[in-house]
This record gives structure tokens, C-alpha cells and sequence, in this order.
């Protein structure tokens, strides 16, 4: 009966658990107890990520560096419990999602000078969205056919299919994927977290209430003043959450690193440096592409530390949302309606890393292990495919498996969707800088549609003052 009571509920059965948690305990404590005067936020997210890598390599080691991590009483229990902490702040930031889309939406709009133009925002948004992801695209075909990603190591890998291995997901065509973005049921599109169908629910409400503000503002100004204040208390509520982001970064990373073990990592190796290299590439163009519009890249790189810090070790775009629009507004100087509207639109459609460069290099590995030959029809139907099916992908963990599997099918390669396992296997692995690229790529998009619609403030933008810490959103 302790046994259960102590394996099963409690799930503290091994000395080694108590000696993980107690780690975890001193080093949460330390970095609680860093000056906020002399360490920036920035900085005690930095130090927390290396804080959480040093602790996975740890558990590792303890473990001997085991195939499967999780077969291993003291790592499934102390994982699990890392997970209360680190899981815990990524479900109370996913919390707020809903909520802050709708009525950041609905407050840009009811509040949005006569004379803007929302239809001229939609169309730069969009238009700048897909050329960014078609872009990445390029990028993960051209890394991929350079250093040949799956021809090497296909020698060792599983064949086509194996016995037991993963089904290709439904694929939809590109008609339901769009009808699917349309929201038939607000409610249905909140539970699903179709956030496209939320902005496009939200802007229709904002532009009703703007329409009959012109001649019922009496009747309607309860409605604007609900709205307005719960923008305020929305946001307030973000960044009393955000400020508990070192200690969260801690549990998640470290999760990450000890639940996979180093031999899986390492038989996709060269896939995952091809990626992590492609990435790198694409975070260069985004920083070209910022420069063209003539703003400095090394400021909102500098500006954006700490929310590509969260991207990375959350590993969730949905989820790094509220700390996404507040850092466009409140760090780069971002009209509340781009950021709210450009940074929601781009937790599900044109992620340039999960809907982009991973299904992109994905196809380039099916293509070499199945020894089909690649060609510019292959290229050129990958770039169209992959672009196409970046709408509707949601910004959550895990998800880009199913860009692969609509990327994969688009080719006509899904017979060989089975060769993916031992990416899958890494999943966690590859998805760090595949979120982060999908988050920085809706910050570097806001920035770009600001610009050319001329409501960028520059001198915010130029602040460097701005970057140190969240000081300027907590007091609000």
C-alpha cells in the first residue's frame, strides 16, 4: 500500500527524486534572489536557461545517459514534478490567450482613428505573412538538398513504415483548411483555438461597435467601457504572470534535456543541425528584411531576448501570445492594432518554423531516405504546398507534425510519412528553435507592416532604455 501511495499518488519513490527536487528548490531560490537592479529580466531568463540546461544534463548524467529516459523511476517522477512548475506558467499564460485576442481586437478597433485603414492592415499583414513563410520555405529545401539531409544516415534508421510506427494524420485540402478558419461558432473557435477565427469574430464586433458609436455612442458607451477596462485588466493580469518567467524557464528546459535520451538525439544529429542551422539562416533574413524597412535589427533583437527565451524553452506560440503584443507595443514602439492583430494571426498561420522550415526540410529527408529524386517540380510544388498549408496550423506544441504530414501529401510522398519517427522522437528537440523562429517571425512581421503603414513610433523603437526589464508594463 506505501508502495502505491508513494510510486502511484505521490510520485516520490527514489532518493535521487528528492535530491532532483531539492536541487530545483535551491535554484529557483537563488534566482528569485538575484537584484532586480543589477540583473535585468532579460538577464535572469538567461541565466535561468542555462540554469535548466545545466540541470538536465544533470539528471542525464545521474541516469547514465539512458536510451529511454522515462523508462527510469526517478526521472518519470522528477520530470513530472519539473512539470508543475514549468507546465504550470505555460497553462496560466495559455489561459489569457482567449480573453487578451478578443478584446485587444476589439479595443484597437473601437478605439481606431477614423481615418485608419483596417483594410489596408489585413492585406499587408497577409501579404507580408506568406512571403515570410514562403521564404523560410526556400530556406529548409535549400539546407536540406545542400547537406543531404537522410541520404547519410539512412543506413541506420528504420525503414519505410515500420511495424508500429505513426500514421499519417487527416489531411485536409487547401478549400477546408480555409472554410475551417472561418468561425461558424465563436465558441467552438475559442475551444479549438482557432485564433484566426477569433480575430476575424473580434474585428466584427469592434467594427459593429465602431459603426454604431456614430449614432448611438449613448447606447453603446457601457459596452466601450467594458471593453476598455478589461484591455487594461487583461494586460495587467499578463504581466503579473510574465514576471515569474526566470523560474519557469528553469523546470521547462531541463524537462527537455532529461526526458530524451542522448542516443536518439544523436541519430538524427545532422538532421537536427541542418535545422538549427536553417533557422539561424531565416533569423538573418528576418534581421535583412527589418533592415530594408530601415530600422536597426540589433535593436529588436536586444529588445526581444527575453520573449525568444520563453518561445524556446515554452515551445509554444500560443502560449508566448500576451508576451509577444507586449513587446511590440511596449518595447518597440508598435501600434496597438498591428501588434494585436499581426502577433495573432501569426500564432496560426505562417509560422515560419513550424509551418515553414521543418516541413520543408522534412520533405528533402523523406525524399533522400525513400530515394526518390529531387527536382524543381518537387521544389517548386514544395514551396506552393508548404506556403498554402501554413494557414490553420495552430500555434501549440506538437502541431508541427501535422504541417509535415499536409506537406508530405501535398508531394506525394505520404506513404513515406513513417520514415519521420525518429524525428518525432526528438520532437521537443527541434521544436525550441522551431517556435522561436515561428515567434520572432510574427515580431519582425508586425514591425515590417507598422512601417509601411507609417504608425510605427520610432523613438520608442529606438529606446534601448525600454529593454532592460518589464518595468514599464508591471506598473500599469
Amino acid at each position: 500500500m506505501n508502495n502505491v501511495f508513494f510510486e502511484q499518488f505521490l510520485m516520490i519513490s527514489n532518493v535521487k527524486t528528492v535530491m532532483m527536487l531539492v536541487i530545483l528548490g535551491i535554484v529557483l531560490f537563488a534566482i528569485n534572489k538575484l537584484p532586480k537592479k543589477k540583473f535585468s529580466f532579460s538577464a535572469r531568463v538567461t541565466i535561468a536557461t542555462v540554469a535548466g540546461l545545466a540541470l538536465g544534463l544533470l539528471i542525464q548524467t545521474i541516469a547514465d545517459f539512458p536510451t529511454n529516459p522515462m523508462d527510469l523511476t526517478f526521472v518519470k517522477e522528477t520530470t513530472i514534478w519539473y512539470s508543475l512548475l514549468g507546465g504550470g506558467f505555460i497553462s496560466l499564460i495559455r489561459m489569457l490567450v482567449i480573453p487578451l485576442v478578443m478584446v485587444s481586437i476589439i479595443h484597437v478597433i473601437i478605439n481606431m482613428d477614423d481615418n485608419a485603414n483596417l483594410g489596408a492592415l489585413v492585406k499587408k499583414s497577409l501579404f507580408i505573412t506568406l512571403v515570410m513563410v514562403a521564404i523560410s520555405v526556400a530556406v529548409g529545401l535549400g539546407m536540406g538538398i545542400l547537406f543531404e539531409v537522410g541520404k547519410i544516415s539512412s543506413e541506420n534508421l528504420p525503414t519505410v513504415v515500420s511495424e508500429g510506427g505513426r500514421k499519417m494524420r487527416e489531411v485536409q485540402n487547401i478549400v477546408d483548411t480555409l472554410k475551417g478558419l472561418i468561425p461558424s461558432n465563436p465558441v467552438e473557435a475559442m475551444v479549438k483555438l482557432n485564433i484566426v477565427g477569433l480575430v476575424i469574430f473580434s474585428a466584427l464586433v469592434g467594427i459593429a461597435a465602431k459603426r454604431m458609436s456614430k449614432k448611438y455612442m449613448a447606447v453603446v458607451k457601457p459596452f466601450y467601457d467594458l471593453v476598455n477596462a478589461g484591455q487594461k485588466i487583461i494586460v495587467s493580469m499578463a504581466m503579473s504572470i510574465i514576471k515569474w518567467m526566470p523560474l519557469a524557464v528553469v523546470p521547462l528546459l531541463a524537462n527537455t534535456i532529461a526526458q530524451k535520451g542522448i542516443g536518439a538525439i544523436l541519430s538524427v544529429g545532422k538532421y537536427i543541425l541542418v535545422l538549427y542551422l536553417a533557422v539561424a539562416i531565416m533569423f538573418i533574413i528576418q534581421m535583412l528584411a527589418v533592415s530594408f524597412f530601415g530600422l536597426n535589427p540589433l535593436t529588436y533583437v536586444k529588445k526581444s531576448i527575453s520573449l525568444l527565451i520563453l518561445a524556446f524553452t515554452s515551445r509554444s506560440s500560443v502560449g508566448c501570445l500576451p508576451v509577444t503584443i507586449s513587446t511590440l507595443t511596449n518595447k518597440l514602439g508598435v501600434s496597438e492594432s498591428t501588434a494585436s492583430f499581426v502577433a495573432s494571426f501569426g500564432t496560426t498561420a505562417g509560422m515560419q518554423g513550424c509551418a515553414g522550415v521543418f516541413p520543408a526540410l522534412t520533405i528533402i529527408f523523406v525524399t533522400n531516405m525513400s530515394g526518390h529524386p529531387i527536382d524543381m517540380t518537387l521544389i517548386v510544388m514544395s514551396i506552393i504546398v508548404v506556403s498554402i498549408g501554413s494557414l490553420g496550423i495552430a500555434g501549440i506544441p506538437g502541431t508541427a507534425t501535422m504541417a509535415a504530414s499536409v506537406a508530405l501529401s501535398g508531394t506525394g510522398l505520404s506513404s513515406a510519412f513513417g520514415l519521420i519517427n525518429p524525428i518525432i522522437a526528438i520532437d521537443p528537440i527541434i521544436d525550441m528553435p522551431r517556435t522561436m523562429l515561428n515567434v520572432i517571425g510574427s515580431v519582425t512581421n508586425a514591425l515590417m507592416v507598422d512601417k509601411s503603414l507609417e504608425s510605427l513610433n520610432t523613438e520608442m523603437y529606438n529606446d534601448m532604455s525600454l529593454a532592460n526589464d518589464l518595468n514599464t508594463t508591471e506598473e500599469e
